[in-house]
């Protein structure tokens, strides 16, 4: 209302704050949804907010990678071509890295740089695609530290298996009579870390 009545006051017309809001129809199958996907996730980090879009929690990307189920199914979608996730084969780590590999590839540094100085286009370094490639995709521990992993706080016992079995084994009267071992793998986490319990859902929250 108040648009309304500043337009007329001043005669003009239009959005006061800022430009109306905007919206694309974009086909959910093979190029035109990654592309899309990307350019989205990757606005953050050519604008210099931040320089991996997994830390910008506002990104599709990144809620993915945090534990959002729906961006999951999303992020799935786009790796499967647009194929209904519950048809798709890969697992969601795998369609983590692979996006993730495939991201940093797209959002690389343009070689060269402006009249004032600029790179032509902001993007990761060289050297930052090259060790996403090398890791496969695959997120580090203390990059999911950052993340809060839930098994940090509900996982009880935190460690190798050997530590977490030996807690277990000292500890066994806590634990039902069905339980024979202590070790559990943490979900979702690609390392030798285990924990006591056996967390299913809200992995990483």
């Amino acid at each position: 209302r108040f648009t309304q009545w500043f337009n007329r006051q001043k005669g003009r017309k239009g959005a006061l704050w800022e430009e109306r809001f905007k919206s694309v129809l974009v086909e959910g199958a093979d190029e035109a949804l990654a592309t899309m996907a990307g350019y989205i996730d990757l606005n953050p980090v050519r604008a210099g907010l931040v320089d991996d879009p997994k830390d910008y929690r506002w990104c599709g990307y990144a809620e993915a990678t945090s534990g959002s189920r729906r961006a999951q199914r999303g992020l799935r979608a786009i790796i499967a071509g647009g194929e209904h996730v519950a048809e798709s084969k890969t697992k969601l780590h795998q369609a983590l890295a692979k996006y993730r590999v495939w991201l940093f590839g797209q959002g690389e540094e343009r070689e060269g740089t402006t009249p004032a100085g600029q790179p032509l286009r902001r993007g990761f370094k060289r050297e930052d695609v090259l060790a996403v490639v090398a890791a496969r995709g695959r997120l580090a521990v203390p990059d999911y530290l950052r993340l809060k992993v839930r098994y940090f706080a509900d996982g009880a016992i935190l460690g190798v298996r050997s530590f977490v079995d030996c807690v277990f084994r000292a500890c066994r009267t806590r634990f039902g009579p069905q339980r024979k071992d202590g070790a559990r793998r943490m979900q979702g986490l690609q390392s030798e870390l285990f924990t006591v319990r056996d967390l299913q859902r809200r992995v990483i929250a």
